[in-house]
Order: C-alpha cells, then structure tokens, then sequence
C-alpha cells in the first residue's frame, strides 16, 4: 500500500488563526504499470498532476509541473502569476526531454492554494484537464473545477447528460492539458475561508471509481485527513483501480486568535 503523508500547519490571521491539517497519497492502482501521477501537498498549495503519453511522457510531464510549483510552495507566498510562470518553466522542461515530446504527453494540473496577500484570506483553486477540486462545506459536496474534456463540453451543451457520461468511450480524452508545446494558463475559482470546510484534490484515477457521493460518505465517515485519503483509496481500488489514483484531503479550521 502506498504511504499517506499527513501535516498541518497554522496561520495567523488578522483577526483570528487558521488551522490546515491534510493528508495526500499517490498509488499506482491495479492495472498500470507504472504511475504517472504526481502530488505536492505543501502549504500553502497543493496540486494534484495527472500524467499522459506514452513511455514515460507522462511522468516526466507531471514530476516536471509538480517540480517547478514545488520551487512556488517554497516561497511560503503563492500567486497566479507565480503559478503560470512555474507551469511556463515546466513547458520548457519537458520540451527539452525527447522521451517526452510527442503530441500525446501532457499532464493535467489542479489543486489549491492559500492567497493572503488581500485584506482577508481567500483559497483559489487551479485546473488545467480533468483532475478535480471538491469542497464539502454545511454537509453538501460540491466539485469546484470544471473538467477540460470532450464528455464535459458535451454535457455543457446539452447532447450529454451526467448519467450517459459515466460510461462514454470518449471518457478519458481530455481537451486542456500543460505539454511540451505551449504553455495553458488554468481557470481559476475563489473561494471564501470557511471554517469547517474540506477540500479533496483527486485525479480522475479517483472519480473513476467513486461517485461524489461517494467521496462524501468517506468525508463523514472519517474527519481526520488520513483515514479519509486511506478509506478513499482503499475503496478505489476495491472498485477497480483501474488508472492511477492520486488524492490530497485538507482540512480547515477558524479559531480565535490569541
């Protein structure tokens, strides 16, 4: 079984104190070879990358995203525009690997950062392809990212509906993805700081295999980060596992400050 990694980190706020606590895995699931997916779970972001391409294209595509936002995370201090200078530095990297410039390897690119630089602190979530941002705030789930993908612009247009998409052969194919040929600038959403509130960064590896509902029912069961990414990850694979299965789960906390 791969090994969950579980931290937590507190901040102060200026009229209060936040307290993060996550926990994130990376498995190779039960029927690839090898893992192309990527996770880096260091406040204040945290990314989820999903590799594709043939030989290890995709690997090298999603260590090089998470590698150049890693240099990010660093700096304790994360912007969009930093993001997208770090994606622009990773395009350059796999551009530079023969193994991995061929027109199929790409990566997806989602997660989560913490933006304190406003007057009040924000979370801003990332996405480029269809790895996914959840929140579960007051007992409902709701998925934050928007999938770049064939099946999703067929829904949004209404020749697809959620039901007929679970099973579409045009699942995996996926309409955005960071590559060696250009630079994707993510969409972006932000969000207000709310106590209580959960988010789950997973790659499609995991939605495969579980419903939303699904990924709530393994939220309530479990309030601790790392038997909440264990029991996911477990049931994933008991599901199939049939793709890589990535997942990073925090927590927030608002406390009065000292």
């Amino acid at each position: 079984m791969a090994e969950v990694s579980a931290h937590s980190h507190t901040v102060d706020l200026t009229r209060d104190r936040l307290e993060l606590a996550w926990a994130a895995v990376t498995h190779t699931g039960r029927r690839r070879e090898v893992n192309q997916d990527a996770v880096l779970a260091e406040f204040p972001l945290f990314v989820v990358a999903d590799g594709m391409g043939g030989h290890i294209g995709g690997e090298i595509a999603s260590a090089s995203a998470v590698e150049r936002l890693h240099a990010v995370a660093d700096t304790g201090s994360v912007s969009t525009k930093a993001i997208e200078k770090a994606l622009a530095r990773a395009v350059k990297d796999i551009a530079a690997r023969p193994e991995a410039t061929d027109e199929a390897t790409g990566t997806t690119v989602t997660g989560l950062f913490l933006d304190v630089s406003g007057a009040e602190a924000s979370w801003v979530a990332l996405n480029i392809g269809d790895s996914r941002v959840y929140l579960l705030r007051a007992g409902a789930i709701v998925q934050v990212t928007t999938d770049h993908s064939v099946v999703q612009e067929l829904i949004a247009s209404g020749r697809l509906s959620p039901e007929e998409a679970e099973n579409h052969p045009y699942g995996n194919v996926i309409t955005r993805a960071l590559g060696p040929s250009e630079s994707v600038t993510p969409d972006y959403v932000r969000l207000d700081v709310v106590d209580g509130d959960r988010f789950v960064i997973c790659s499609d590896g995991l939605t495969k295999e579980l419903t939303d509902f699904g990924i709530q029912h393994f939220l309530a069961e479990h309030p601790e980060p790392d038997a909440a990414v264990e029991a996911m990850l477990d049931a994933a694979l008991e599901n199939g596992g049939r793709d890589n299965i990535s997942i990073v789960v925090v927590n927030v906390s608002r406390v009065p400050g000292p």
